[in-house]
C-alpha cells in the first residue's frame, strides 16, 4: 500500500467522525511465545489499515480539523543500542517522514500529552476491550477531566465504537487492496499446485504443509494467513484439523486448506485431491457434487444479491445430489426446510476476506442479510463430510471429507475468482498429478 492510500483512509474516517472528535487506535501488543521468545510481530489490522505503521508500542490519534496536526503518532523513540539487537525503529522523525504523521511523540509521553488532546473533544472514537491497559488509562483521563469541570474543562461527553466505522470501510476493497489480494491468491494457488505435484502415498501430512509454506515464502509471502489444514482420509472430516501429523495413505483423499498473507492481505484456498492421483468412483461422485454446489454458489456472488444467496444455492445443489446418491431420502424442498443436509454439510458457505482471513464487516443490516456490492471479497467453500462413524451409509462413502474453496471478488460484471489458478476439476487435478508421476 502507498502512503497516499493510508492518507485517503484516514481522511475518510475523519470525515465520518466530524468536528470536536478524536479517534484513538493502539497497535497490537507483542505476543510472548515462551519465556524470552516472542512471536513474529504483526500489527493490529485496524491500526495498520489507517497507518501502515508496522512497529509495536504505538498509538495513532486522529483529530479532524485540528490546526497543529490532525494525525499524531505516538511510537518508540530511536535507540541505537536497542536497534542493534532488534532492528531499526522509525522514531519520531520516521513516523512523520516515512509514515505520514503530521506530528509524533515518544510513546512514553502518552500520559502527559493525550489527556490534553481529549480536553477539547466531545466524542471519543475508540474500540473498547482491545487493549485493557489503554482502556484503563483512557478511563482515568476522562474521569480526571470530568472532575476538573469547575475549572472549565468538560472533556468527552460520548464514546463511539470506531471499529463499527472502520470495519465497514474495510469491507469495500480499493484497487490497491485488490491488487495485493490477487497477488496473495496467485501465490497460494501455485503452492496448492506444488502440493498436488509432489503428493504420494507414504508422505506425511506435515511434509505437504512444508511444501505449501516453502512455495509461498519462495514467491515472496513469508507468512501464512492462518495455520494450514492438511487432513488425509478421516482427518479431512475434521473442519479445523491442524495437527498435520499422520501418514497419507493410498486410496485416501487429502484436504488442504491453506493460504498465504501478502502485504497484510489474506488468501484462503481449499482443495481436496486423491493421495495417489486418481479419484475412486465414490470419491469422484461426492467431489463432483461439491464442485457443482460451489459453481452454483459462486454464480450468486454478484451485486444486488444478498449474503445468504450463495449459501442457499449451494444447499439446493447439495441436497438434491445427496438424494440422488442415496445419502438422503425424501423430497428436496422438505429436506432443505428441515436442514437434513446438515448431517453432511455442517458449515456456512463462506465469510468475508481481507486483512483478516475471517475478515470484518456485518453480515446483516437491521436484521436483514446484507446486499453484495462491488469491492467486497468473500470465500465460497461448500463441503461434504462423511466421517468413519457415520451411521446408515455404505462403507464406500466413509472417511470422505471434501471441501472446495475459492476467494471471490464481487464486481459490477459478476464474480471474479481470484484463486482460479488452483486446479479444481477432476480432470485438471488428475492431469497435473499424473504428469508429475511420469
Amino acid at each position: 500500500m502507498t502512503s497516499a492510500e493510508f492518507k485517503r483512509r484516514r481522511r475518510q474516517l475523519m470525515r465520518m467522525m466530524g468536528p470536536n472528535s478524536i479517534a484513538i487506535l493502539p497497535s497490537a501488543p507483542v505476543a510472548v511465545r515462551n519465556r524470552d521468545v516472542d512471536y513474529h510481530y504483526r500489527s493490529d489490522s485496524d491500526f495498520y489499515y489507517l497507518t501502515g505503521f508496522p512497529e509495536p508500542e504505538a498509538v495513532a490519534v486522529l483529530i479532524p480539523g485540528r490546526k497543529q496536526a490532525e494525525y499524531v503518532l505516538f511510537c518508540r523513540e530511536s535507540d541505537k543500542k536497542k536497534e542493534m539487537w532488534d532492528g531499526a525503529r522509525a522514531g519520531q522523525e520516521g513516523a512523520c517522514e516515512q509514515y505520514g504523521a503530521d506530528d509524533s511523540f515518544p510513546i512514553g509521553d502518552l500520559n502527559d500529552i493525550l489527556p490534553r488532546m481529549l480536553e477539547q473533544c466531545e466524542r471519543v472514537f475508540y474500540a473498547m476491550g482491545c487493549n485493557p491497559e489503554l482502556d484503563k488509562q483512557l478511563g482515568e483521563w476522562v474521569n480526571e477531566l470530568r472532575n476538573a469541570s469547575r475549572s472549565g474543562l468538560h472533556g468527552p461527553l460520548e464514546f463511539v465504537a470506531v471499529d463499527h466505522y472502520l470495519h465497514d470501510m474495510r469491507l469495500y476493497k480499493s484497487r490497491s487492496e485488490i491488487k495485493a489480494m490477487r497477488t496473495a491468491a496467485k501465490i497460494s494457488a501455485k503452492a496448492h499446485q506444488r502440493a498436488m505435484r509432489v503428493c504420494k502415498p507414504g508422505m506425511m501430512e506435515y511434509q505437504l504443509e512444508a511444501e505449501i509454506i516453502h512455495e509461498c515464502a519462495h514467491l515472496g509471502a513469508r507468512f501464512q494467513a492462518y495455520p494450514a489444514i492438511v487432513g488425509g482420509g478421516g482427518n479431512g472430516c475434521v473442519l479445523h484439523y491442524i495437527d498435520n501429523k499422520d501418514e497419507l495413505k493410498d486410496g485416501d483423499l487429502v484436504l488442504i486448506d491453506a493460504g498465504c498473507e501478502y502485504d497484510y492481505y489474506a488468501s484462503d484456498i481449499t482443495r481436496t485431491f486423491p493421495v495417489n492421483g486418481r479419484f475412486s468412483n465414490a470419491q469422484r461422485e461426492i467431489y463432483e457434487l461439491v464442485l457443482a454446489a460451489q459453481g452454483a454458489a459462486i454464480a450468486q456472488a454478484k451485486p444486488g444479491n444478498h449474503w445468504e444467496d450463495p449459501h442457499q444455492a449451494a444447499v439446493k445443489v447439495v441436497t438434491k445430489g445427496l438424494v440422488e446418491l442415496g445419502l438422503l431420502k425424501g423430497s428436496v424442498p422438505k429436506l432443505i426446510k428441515e436442514k437434513a443436509y446438515g448431517k453432511y454439510y455442517v458449515h456456512s458457505t463462506g465469510h468475508w476476506l481481507g486483512m483478516d482471513v475471517h475478515d470484518v464487516g456485518d453480515y446483516k443490516i437491521d436484521g436483514e442479510w446484507r446486499q453484495l456490492e462491488p469491492g467486497m471479497v468473500l470465500t465460497v467453500e461448500p463441503g461434504i463430510y462423511i466421517p468413519k462413524g457415520t451411521r446408515g451409509v455404505a462403507a464406500k462413502w466413509r472417511n470422505i471429507g471434501i471441501r472446495i474453496e475459492d476467494d471471490v471478488l464481487v464486481t459490477k460484471d459478476g464474480p471474479d475468482i481470484l484463486t482460479k489458478d488452483a486446479p479444481k476439476t477432476v480432470e485438471e487435478i488428475e492431469s497435473l498429478m499424473g504428469k508429475s508421476r511420469k
